[in-house]
């Protein structure tokens, strides 16, 4: 649970520090050609608005009381460098007119994806049923944008994109996660 609660606390002093320094530390692409690389971390702590932050916070929270126990700390550092690298990497090759992002929501669907891969086999109906609702969402997404509210709810535009490429990042972290599980080598 500590590792919820230090993201969580250090997305609301982010978000209570101010619109300066949201701006200072969002993904942006202009900034980060610039040499501006800790943007590529930051943008994933800071926030639109502070529903934005709460909803997110509220998004660790529930997270982590559904996987939360499918790794240990280290698993879900590991997991966390992977899901962060491949949103950053889909982000900058594959959304190329995106401009900026701000949120943990792509980070969000990563760890549910690694979680879903690490559960113990006998939670297997939960599993299945959170896997499809997932990739529902995501379908769901891709073909027809953000979910109806939610831009309003944040306070502006959702990056879908984020959601699929964590989630994907997700996927392969706890792929790996499970994979170094089962032959012995170390217990994430």
């Amino acid at each position: 649970m500590l590792p919820a609660i230090l993201i969580a606390v250090a997305a609301g002093l982010l978000w209570w520090a101010g619109p300066g320094v949201t701006d200072a530390l969002r993904f942006e692409r202009g900034a980060i050609s610039d040499g501006d690389y800790w943007r590529l971390v930051s943008g994933h702590f800071v926030h639109l608005s502070g529903t934005h932050a709460a909803l997110n916070v509220a998004g660790v929270v529930l997270v982590w009381m559904l996987v939360g126990q499918a790794f240990r700390w280290r698993g879900w550092i590991f997991i966390s460098l992977v899901v962060i690298v491949s949103i950053d990497a889909g982000l900058w090759w594959w959304s190329p007119r995106l401009s900026w992002y701000v949120g943990l929501s792509g980070l969000l669907h990563g760890w549910l994806a690694a979680g879903i891969c690490g559960m113990p086999k006998g939670r297997r109906a939960d599993v299945l049923l959170l896997g499809a609702v997932l990739v529902a969402k995501l379908a769901f997404e891709q073909w027809y944008g953000a979910l109806p509210g939610s831009e309003e709810a944040a306070g502006g535009p959702v990056v879908v994109d984020a959601h699929l490429y964590g989630a994907l990042g997700g996927l392969l972290a706890g792929v790996l996660g499970v994979l170094v599980r089962v032959t012995g080598r170390a217990r994430l």
